[in-house]
């Protein structure tokens, strides 16, 4: 039977060498084992290896002479890089079904991007007119079309 002393007693751990801290820090970054079952297999507290982890990625970010401001501009940069790239693929989507006549997105893409492509290809028509199969551009003519119409 434990007394009240034992249980608030505090567990004893060994020191542990960089050798296996970084061991553990590896194991827990790449996915094969998470904080509890490294605490329990190596017999270390998780809030050592929760200090361990912090200590690890503060030293591979300067390593890597990179702060949190430029990774987050880096980021940014490469987010607008990907919806310039976006924007051109469905330019060419849409100039594609027009002159095709033949809906490619809306059977193979998310309704969102089908949905943008979409309004690319209306407001492609309502700049320069439609498009015919061969690519021709069929413009309303406004001219004449009054006197047309009298005519008749």
């Amino acid at each position: 039977m434990k007394t009240q002393n034992e249980h608030w007693r505090k567990k004893s751990y060994q020191k542990v060498t960089l050798e296996t801290k970084l061991l553990v820090v590896d194991q827990i970054l790449t996915g094969h084992i998470s904080n509890n079952q490294a605490s329990k297999k190596y017999d270390v507290p998780r809030t050592n290896i929760t200090y361990w982890l912090r200590k690890y990625s503060t030293l591979v970010q300067q390593n890597n002479g990179m702060s949190k401001n430029d990774e987050i501009k880096r980021l940014k940069e490469k987010i607008e890089e990907l919806e310039f790239q976006k924007d051109f693929q469905q330019d060419i989507i849409a100039d594609m079904e027009l002159i095709t006549g033949v809906d490619m997105s809306k059977k193979s893409l998310p309704k969102t991007l089908a949905k943008e492509i979409e309004q690319k290809k209306k407001a492609i028509i309502k700049e320069s007119g439609s498009m015919d199969v061969l690519g021709y551009l069929n413009k309303p003519s406004t001219k004449g079309s009054k006197h047309n119409r009298k005519k008749k």
